[in-house]
């Protein structure tokens, strides 16, 4: 069985700083101090360099999602990171990404091995797994996030070492599903 590996979007898959230089001088203005509110922002960004080789290669060798936060205040934001996951990563089925858009304001409440996010918000600094910090030293880019998890990619399932066996098994066919 593969991990789990969640990957932020906002500066970490997604240059947030290329959609909000190609803001008006009026959006700007509008709503300094939450850029993030503006309508369309997102669908402005430009991945960060490396990011979706890494993604390619990464969801080889994990089960991987894209775990993010979108603004509660910008509807749009909701709908223009589905798209940006769509054009940049594929809207296939079969793709890499293909249905593994979760959009949370509470990632701790997801269950994984490793967590890549440049920041420690909505949850990041609560998730059980590995947090792999983004954008530090010890993370300065993608090909150093990739080779460091590459290295513990093995898909070992057996029970002891299976990070999940705490939860229930599957019911068997023709199991009661009410007692």
């Amino acid at each position: 069985m593969k991990k789990i590996l969640y990957i932020d979007l906002d500066n970490t898959l997604v240059n947030v700083q290329s959609g909000i230089d190609r803001l008006t001088n009026a959006e700007y203005i509008r709503y300094e101090k939450r850029l993030d509110e503006v309508p369309g922002v997102f669908a402005r960004m430009e991945p960060i360099s490396g990011a979706l080789d890494a993604f390619h290669t990464l969801a080889q060798s994990f089960d991987t999602y894209i775990l993010s936060m979108a603004p509660w205040g910008n509807a749009s934001a909701w709908q223009h990171k589905l798209e940006w996951v769509q054009e940049h990563l594929g809207a296939d089925a079969g793709g890499p990404a293909y249905k593994r858009l979760i959009l949370s304001h509470h990632k701790h409440l997801n269950r994984g091995d490793f967590l890549v996010d440049d920041g420690l918000a909505v949850g990041a600094d609560r998730f059980e797994g590995e947090l792999i910090k983004f954008l530090t030293p010890l993370f300065p880019d993608w090909n150093t996030v990739t080779r460091y998890l590459l290295e513990r990619a093995d898909t070992d399932s057996s029970p002891t070492s299976e990070p999940y066996s705490r939860h229930r098994p599957p019911l068997q066919r023709g199991a009661a599903l009410h007692r």
